[in-house]
């Protein structure tokens, strides 16, 4: 709740105020609520369901991100178009209103059952939970590598342009929230096994994009395949970084969002350095050798056990919530 009104006051700032330092301090703030609000969210929905059911209540929060970017984005667009891009602050700000009353009214409360930051940071940061968060940051490299210059791709080797475009993307976007959503109930069954299969999944369905470029149907097909497969990896890649951490789950729980931006940073330099030096086609490679080294890290890390402790029998996330009061 708190960085929910947060986000609606410092989205308010930039419209009342022509100060562009002002603005770059508000915008900058609000990004890391964002985080922080993910990592809050991860921890919460967790705690609501049992805990054979924690990969699918991870798959609704990462599917609402994915849905929510999606609507986001072109209805953002549109409203600035018209209102100019005050409205579409002022827009921002009063849905933030709306999720604040939707927090308050449906939300249940939950209380910390981990301890303070201090007794799960040598549950959060053990070596096996790092090794977790190396896959992470694989995963998104791998992906990104090549999705952040996939519009350059597409025109340049595909030879596709104006709306066709956003057709692809389209096809990218509703791919990666149906296999978010889908992951979750993987997760469940086996989030290790996942892992390795989506990994296996992201390397061919890039290998594809590369190989068969020239041909858009079956770019199509691949960006629907790396779509589902990597972002179907996400539910696990979480459930395993929280369970690995045993006592330390809810500390722990922030901490993929951070590798995965890592990830997508270094994906996104590797990539853009290599397309800098030669064609579209070159950030696709970068891409594919990432995701095969993620191969062989997915499958190390899935002999990876959580914590032998008695505290550490399940994930601390699963505790016991008591609705509000109305």
């Amino acid at each position: 709740m708190a960085t929910v009104a947060l986000v609606v006051l410092l989205t308010l700032i930039p419209v009342l105020t022509g100060t562009f330092g002002l603005f770059v301090v508000a915008r900058t703030t609000v990004g890391a609520l964002h985080g922080l609000f993910v990592a809050v969210g991860f921890v919460l929905a967790m705690s609501i369901v049992p805990p054979e059911r924690m990969g699918r209540a991870i798959s609704v929060v990462v599917s609402g991100l994915f849905v929510s970017t999606a609507l986001g984005v072109p209805l953002g667009t549109l409203v600035g178009q018209v209102l100019g891009w005050r409205g579409s602050f002022t827009a921002v700000a009063v849905l933030g209103v709306v999720a604040l009353i939707a927090t308050l009214v449906v939300i249940p409360s939950m209380s910390s059952t981990g301890g303070g930051a201090g007794s799960q940071a040598r549950y959060a940061f053990a070596p096996r939970v790092l090794a977790a968060l190396l896959m992470n940051a694989l995963a998104f490299a791998a992906v990104y590598s090549a999705l952040t210059y996939i519009v350059p791709f597409l025109e340049s080797i595909t030879g596709i342009s104006g709306a066709l475009i956003s057709v692809f993307l389209l096809a990218y976007g509703v791919a990666a929230a149906v296999g978010s959503f889908a992951g979750g109930r993987f997760a469940d069954q086996d989030a290790a096994r996942t892992l390795i299969v989506g990994a296996i999944g992201v390397a061919v369905s890039l290998l594809v994009l590369y190989l068969a470029g020239t041909i858009a149907a079956l770019v199509a097909l691949a960006l629907l395949a790396l779509g589902s497969f990597a972002m179907g990896m996400v539910p696990s890649l979480q459930y395993r970084v929280v369970s690995l951490a045993g006592p330390g789950g809810q500390l722990a729980s922030s901490l993929p969002v951070s590798a995965a931006n890592v990830g997508i940073a270094l994906g996104a330099y590797g990539g853009g350095v290599a397309i800098g030096s030669s064609t579209a086609s070159s950030a696709v490679i970068i891409g594919l050798i990432i995701a095969m080294v993620s191969i062989p890290v997915a499958w190390a890390t899935s002999f990876l056990k959580p914590p032998a402790t008695a505290d550490a029998a399940e994930p601390v996330v699963a505790a016991d919530v008591a609705p509000e009061p109305a």
